[in-house]
């Protein structure tokens, strides 16, 4: 099928370009979301009309959603999960997560404007892009945790690994300064019993 697009579309074209696009990627997204039309004359012709208006209103939009990622680029929004040891999480961390993190920090952002590369099943730092306008893209990062302690040593540097073998290492020390409590314990009570007394000598040797 053939559409003019309304507005600048990745991998397709810019506004006012007419180009061919499968039915069903027509039909199920650019239609619906009236970021193009199809391309007949009658079409082509109201396009025209409105070529202007379109291009102010991109301008307009474009300038606010260049105003909201000036403030969003670079943020780290905290997101709580249940994972195992090894840092896999039970579920995963969806679009609609990451942008009710934003939300909830002050963000407008919506979840059709996230964008994730791969499914975040995993605790740690994940960067994650965010469309704000066909022309304005910035990047967020989501800092997966099980707890708000956890996100800030994450955000310090720290991996799971490095948190799981400083956690293995400090509760092997514990267990050896339990041991040698123990250990000393036992020699204070040594040394604490009375000595025992020496045999008597037997009548042969007398």
């Amino acid at each position: 099928m053939q559409v003019i697009l309304l507005e600048r579309v990745a991998k397709l074209g810019q506004m006012g370009e007419v180009v061919s696009v499968k039915d069903g990627y027509a039909r199920n997204y650019l239609l619906p979301q009236k970021k193009a039309l199809r391309a007949n004359e009658a079409n082509l012709k109201a396009f025209e009309t409105q070529k202007s208006q379109l291009e102010a209103r991109n301008l307009e939009t474009k300038g606010e959603a260049e105003k909201l990622g000036a403030q969003l680029a670079g943020q780290q929004f905290v997101i709580i999960r249940s994972a195992s040891d090894a840092g896999a999480l039970y579920g995963s961390v969806t679009t609609r997560d990451a942008a009710d993190a934003a939300t909830e920090a002050g963000f407008s952002v919506d979840r059709k404007q996230v964008a994730l590369t791969r499914p975040i099943k995993e605790l740690g730092l994940h960067t994650v892009h965010v469309n704000l306008h066909p022309e304005v893209d910035v990047e967020i990062v989501l800092n997966v945790a099980r707890s708000p302690e956890e996100a800030e040593l994450q955000a310090s540097g720290k991996s799971i690994q490095e948190l799981a073998a400083e956690e293995e290492a400090a509760a092997e020390f514990e267990i050896a300064e339990l041991f040698d409590d123990i250990g000393a314990a036992q020699l204070d009570d040594d040394e604490g019993m009375p000595a025992a007394p020496a045999p008597e000598a037997s009548d042969d040797e007398n």
